[in-house]
């Protein structure tokens, strides 16, 4: 473990223990190593896990390629999903839990059999798949002004915060992932639109390319785990008072509110 690695992890858990954002740690490595970024990811990983947190699942970001071409990469990235990062459907995110969120409405599969394989095929996918659920990702950057590289927000968890599942489970079968229609709205007003496709096609190509990724890396996707798929459309800033309302045609609705200072969640 390089010395740049264990300083750039400390600057983040330090960002998340003191609620301080630090500045960009980009400049710790070699110009857009996303390796390095991972090892900062999996120490960090390894640590909250030593510290009794439990994994439940994956998220993927960087699904938009104009967020892909503003970042100079050409594929998505991956983080961890911790079960103290689940929020109820229609639930209230406590003010000051995050630094710096945003808001994006998602597809999320969950799991019923493991993908242990790194060449997965889409109908394997469909087969492990127990339903498919609107979701919620509220992201969240331990990076000062959201000031990030690809190398920065790898290393950051790729900027993970908080999820939320809807209360509808839909079997892959009953529904066309692709086709699917989503808004996003803050109170009564429309802030966000998208579709199934603005997904990389599609939020199982999304989730095959994670399947592939993790698998080729020693550590596949198993039967429970809750994978976020990536946005369906821009997101959004979320500040104390807002309650966000997505609907996804034919997976339903998720709902999430953001306490304000003093107010009990």
């Amino acid at each position: 473990m390089s010395a740049a690695v264990r300083e750039a992890a400390d600057l983040l858990r330090n960002a998340v223990e003191t609620g301080k954002p630090c500045p960009p740690v980009r400049d710790l490595f070699t110009f857009g190593d996303i390796e390095a970024a991972y090892s900062v990811q999996r120490l960090n990983t390894e640590r909250a896990m030593a510290g009794g947190r439990r994994l439940a699942g994956r998220k993927i970001g960087l699904t938009s390629p104009a967020v892909q071409r503003q970042l100079g990469v050409a594929q998505p990235d991956f983080g961890a999903l911790f079960t103290d990062m689940a929020v109820a459907d229609g639930g209230m995110v406590p003010a000051r839990r995050l630094i710096q969120p945003k808001i994006e409405a998602e597809v999320a599969l969950v799991l019923a059999d493991d993908l242990p394989g790194p060449d997965c095929t889409v109908a394997e996918l469909v087969r492990a798949t127990g339903f498919a659920v609107a979701a919620l990702e509220i992201v969240d950057s331990r990076i000062s002004d959201w000031d990030i590289s690809i190398v920065d927000t790898v290393a950051d968890n790729a900027s993970s915060g908080l999820f939320v599942l809807g209360g509808t489970r839909v079997p892959l079968d009953r529904v066309d992932l692709r086709t699917v229609r989503m808004t996003l709205s803050r109170h009564d007003t429309v802030v966000s639109e998208g579709s199934g496709a603005d997904c990389l096609g599609s939020p199982l190509e999304s989730a095959l390319w994670l399947a592939s990724t993790l698998a080729r890396r020693g550590d596949p996707l198993r039967a429970g785990d809750v994978v976020l798929t990536g946005a369906l459309g821009p997101m959004v800033i979320a500040a104390p008072g807002d309650f966000f309302q997505a609907e996804i045609s034919g997976l339903g609705s998720v709902r999430v509110g953001f306490a304000i200072e003093g107010e009990s969640p």
